[in-house]
This record gives structure tokens, sequence and C-alpha cells, in this order.
């Protein structure tokens, strides 16, 4: 079977990452799969919103396959991607991780280059390589601590904790939370929503959002005003506004509850 799977649904494409054996670690030619499935997503017009997930129940991604690392320096998308396949890539359009167990070292990397991670209940987080000197290389110290601020970031990479799915919620680093078997149930139908969305305001907006982190204020708010005139003319934004004009009023998806709430 191979190493990293990819299915249609629709407008949503599915990339599983596919070696439960070994809590779904990335070796090379895995690395070379995701690479390959990202471009493919990216180049596709039809294809709107990328979801990975791990198979099994127990892992998401463990991160590298630590007994063969040296592929991950070799293989013929490192350049380019980075180690691991994914780090240096940007299809340009929304991505969901549907965090199914353990998310460590690379593996939460990986759940970091999403736009959105859901998780379930029993998944766990953290940059456990610390035990063995093993470094980030494939975007963890940029895109953790844009994600959950300078301190939880430093906090997860210099002890190596590891913490459950409440306390990555907490931080910001996961946005929902759901029962065991159901992230990738909730992330196919966060994907179908946004798919369905008018789509150049949305890929203008997710652009402008990521460019925040280099832009002084002042120049992100031009170019965001510029670029976001040009998306004006979208047929699809047009066909929106006539639904809205005559009545649609669809409900916006909201977060399931948290028991810790309660």
């Amino acid at each position: 079977m191979a190493k990293v799977e990819v299915e249609r649904r629709g407008q949503v494409t599915v990339l599983t990452l596919n070696r439960p054996e070994v809590r779904n670690s990335v070796d090379g030619e895995t690395a070379q799969g995701i690479a390959r499935a990202i471009d493919d997503f990216g180049s596709d017009e039809t294809a709107r919103v990328l979801v990975v997930t791990g198979s099994g129940d127990r892992a998401f991604c463990a991160g590298a396959d630590l007994k063969h690392a040296g592929e991950l320096f070799g293989h013929d998308s490192v350049q380019r991607a980075g180690p691991m396949g994914f780090a240096l890539l940007d299809p340009g359009k929304p991505s969901i991780a549907a965090v199914n167990g353990y998310c460590l070292a690379g593996g939460l990397e990986l759940a970091a280059w999403c736009d959105v991670r859901i998780a379930e209940e029993h998944a766990e987080f953290g940059v456990v390589n610390r035990r063995w000197g093993v470094p980030l290389v494939d975007g963890g110290t940029q895109r953790l601590p844009r994600i959950v601020g300078l301190a939880n970031a430093l906090y997860l990479i210099e002890t190596g904790a590891q913490i459950d799915a409440w306390q990555a919620k907490a931080m910001g680093l996961v946005q929902e939370i759901v029962p065991k078997g159901r992230s990738l149930a909730r992330a196919l139908f966060l994907a179908e929503h946004t798919a369905g969305y008018p789509w150049a305001s949305l890929v203008h907006d997710r652009a402008n959002a990521l460019a925040a982190f280099h832009r002084p204020l002042p120049e992100g708010i031009r170019e965001e005003r510029e670029t976001g005139i040009a998306t004006l003319t979208d047929p699809e934004m047009a066909e929106g506004l006539a639904r809205f004009t005559g009545g649609d009023r669809p409900d916006p998806p909201r977060p399931p509850d948290d028991p810790a709430r309660d």
C-alpha cells in the first residue's frame, strides 16, 4: 500500500499518512509523497481545501522516522519542500489537520503547517525530539511562535513537554476538540463549508493574513485594500450577494460543545 494516500471528495482533497505501524512517521518515500500530493493539490483548480490526517486511531504523525532519518535529507524534494516534504510549500489554499492521535516532533510541524487544527480528545502534542537532541527543521521554530505566541512556543521547544488536546487548545494550537474517531468527519465538514464560499476573496484574505507577520501594519493594510478590491469582480461574489438579497441566510459552522465550559 502507498505510504501516502490521496483521495478526492468533491472539492476537498484528503491526504492520509499511511504508516500506522510506525505511528505514521515520515521516511524519504513518505516525504516525497507528501510533497507530490501538495503540489498536485495546489495546481488543481477544482480542488479547494486540503485535509491532512493519519491512518489508524493512534497517531496523526509521530514525526521523522529516525531509523531512516538520512533519507529525509537526500530525497528529490528536500531542497524545494523541506526534509519532511512540506515546510517550504504553500498551495495557496486552505488546509486543515485532522489530528487523530499522537502529533509529535515533525508531526507537530506538519500540523502547524496546516491553517487549522481539529484534534481528537485523546491527541497529544509535543516537541519530544528534544530528548535526543534532534532539532526542528520543518518550520516548527517559525510557525509555532506565530500560532501560540513566543512563550508557549519556547515552553514546548525547550522543555520537550508533551501536552494533551485541552492544553493545546488553551494555547491556541488547536481550534476544536472532538471525540475519538471524529476528527476527519469534522475536518471534512469544515472543509466543505470553506470550499463552498466565493473563492477569490477567501484566497485573498488567507494570503494577506499569512503575510501579516513580515509586513509593517500600514503596508499590510494598503496591500489588503489594493488586492481586495480586485476580488470584487469575482462572479461567485456576485452570486453570493444575489442570494443574500433574495433572503438566503445559511447558518455558519459553529464549534462543537466544549465539556470544559460545564
